[in-house]
């Protein structure tokens, strides 16, 4: 009862993390694994609870998907193939190695959540990528995304900003688009291998969903620049623990 409650309230957190700033991944994978959940189904579980948001942001944004149809094509396509060939990788994981690769995954994701923002706005104008790199570099970020996925769509908008997508509103459409789309293929494939754990997968889901919808109140009460410095420290004060104490 009271792990419940407690994977109830982080996701409430972490969806409300996600609606203002992003990084709810950075609590909610923790806290599956703090109630006892294996790691690899616990990144599994995350993944099916966080899907929802995910696809909810896809639809509330779909009217600012405007690039061009092949473009949304070949980057969708990528998408698949990589959270699908993600997702094996991970399946095919001892999860003593799994468990080894936490502390560097956290690290990983909270690094990019902390200075990703930096990193796009100095690629701003700098780089302009050719489609057929755009379309590798997708690949390669869906393919962690299965796997992993902390920090993916914050590289997913870097990728876009060099593809010469300039409209917030559009990247983060499209964004949203591509991370629901290989995050449905990697659900499927853990759905298959039935390592989800759906009791917690459906609580933390409507957690997420009431998070994130409370936080259109709290965006416009609270600096999103606090609440990304606050979920930075989360992050790293995560990380540290993995690294201090090894999953097993």
């Amino acid at each position: 009862m009271l792990s419940n409650l407690f994977l109830f309230t982080v996701a409430i957190i972490a969806g409300a993390m996600n609606g203002v700033a992003g990084g709810g991944g950075l609590i909610a994978f923790p806290a599956l694994m703090f109630v006892g959940v294996p790691p690899i189904p616990a990144n599994a579980t995350n993944t099916a609870a966080m899907w929802v948001g995910t696809a909810a942001s896809t639809f509330a944004y779909r009217k600012d998907i405007t690039i061009r149809r092949w473009e949304l094509f070949v980057l969708t396509l990528a998408s698949v193939l990589g959270g699908t060939i993600g997702s094996y990788i991970l399946l095919h994981t001892p999860s003593k190695s799994f468990a080894g690769l936490i502390p560097y995954l956290m690290l990983t994701a909270t690094l990019l959540f902390a200075f990703g923002k930096r990193i796009n706005s100095w690629l701003q104008n700098r780089f302009q990528l050719p489609m057929w790199l755009v379309i590798i570099l997708q690949f390669l970020i869906a393919i962690y995304g299965g796997f992993f996925g902390g920090g993916g769509g914050i590289v997913i908008l870097a990728i876009l900003e060099m593809m010469g997508v300039k409209s917030i509103h559009t990247m983060n459409a499209v964004k949203s688009w591509l991370a629901t789309t290989l995050n449905a293929c990697a659900l499927l494939h853990f759905m298959a291998a039935g390592i989800i754990v759906w009791s917690s997968a459906i609580l933390m889901a409507v957690g997420a969903l009431i998070g994130g919808y409370g936080s259109a109140f709290f965006a416009r009460k609270v600096s999103s620049v606090w609440v990304r410095n606050f979920i930075t420290c989360i992050g790293v004060s995560i990380t540290s623990y993995f690294f201090l104490f090894p999953a097993k």
